[in-house]
């Protein structure tokens, strides 16, 4: 995910490889950064009084906040998961502390996101990581108490996507397709429906009556759904993401 902002801001012009930096513990990960990122400056330290992204695991937020705080870094945007603002404030309490739910389309452009401010955020604060974060995918800002939900929603959703696309592709083979032609055709059918959700505002449900014709093909799919409790399956799917989420924060 770190990579991904980093791939953002510096393609859509935020801001240049001399004016960014990433601080990387592994000696071979950071010649990695380096070769791809000719002129980034790429080291082990953390520079001192300059805004910071966190992107580490989230065992490791804590520690990386209080050397931040240490340095003096003026206001940090957190993208780990589960690590909630009080923790990070607590190690770094001069900080303007911005927090954040990201999702794994950020690595193509198109990722979720959503932030919450702490108690020393200002709203300028707020649109600096909107700005950054809106380099690879949309941004909504809600409470902090409202991140476990996002968590569940679109923080987990693109699992919930990809397994659909896996019993799609199944079911395809089952049917008679070749495994190459099952996939092809999930895969597009995913892309097509997702854009046409986005790109035409329209409700789902209304494009979903649009393309099911009483008593048609569609319509006997879709019924078989209904009969399985298909919602209630999604309510509790979301849910028993979101149950972990707060697990994990109050942990």
């Amino acid at each position: 995910m770190g990579e991904a902002l980093l791939g953002g801001v510096l393609s859509s012009g935020w801001c240049g490889t001399g004016e960014a930096a990433v601080v990387e513990p592994s000696q071979a990960r950071r010649d990695e950064l380096a070769a791809t990122y000719p002129g980034l400056d790429v080291g082990s330290e953390v520079h001192g009084g300059v805004d910071a992204i966190i992107a580490v695991k989230p065992q490791y937020v804590a520690e990386v906040a209080r050397s931040l705080g240490t340095a003096g870094a003026p206001r940090i945007l957190s993208v780990a998961a589960g690590v909630t603002l009080n923790t990070m404030e607590a190690a770094a309490p001069t900080a303007r502390v911005v927090r954040c739910m990201p999702n794994t389309p950020a690595l193509v452009g198109a990722g979720a996101s959503a932030i919450a401010g702490g108690a020393l955020a200002e709203p300028s604060d707020l649109d600096w990581a909107e700005s950054i974060l809106g380099a690879v995918g949309i941004v909504v800002r809600v409470t902090e108490a409202d991140l476990d939900a996002v968590t569940g929603l679109s923080g987990s959703g693109p699992a919930y996507v990809f397994r659909l696309a896996e019993a799609l592709i199944s079911a395809g083979v089952a049917a008679g397709l070749s495994p190459e032609v099952a996939d092809v055709l999930a895969r597009q059918t995913l892309l097509g429906a997702s854009m046409l959700l986005a790109e035409t505002g329209e409700d789902p449900g209304v494009l979903r009556e649009n393309v099911t014709s009483p008593g048609g093909t569609t319509a006997a799919g879709l019924a078989v759904f209904e009969d399985a409790g298909f919602v209630d399956l999604v309510h509790r799917v979301v849910d028993a993401a979101v149950a972990r989420s707060v697990e994990l924060g109050a942990s």
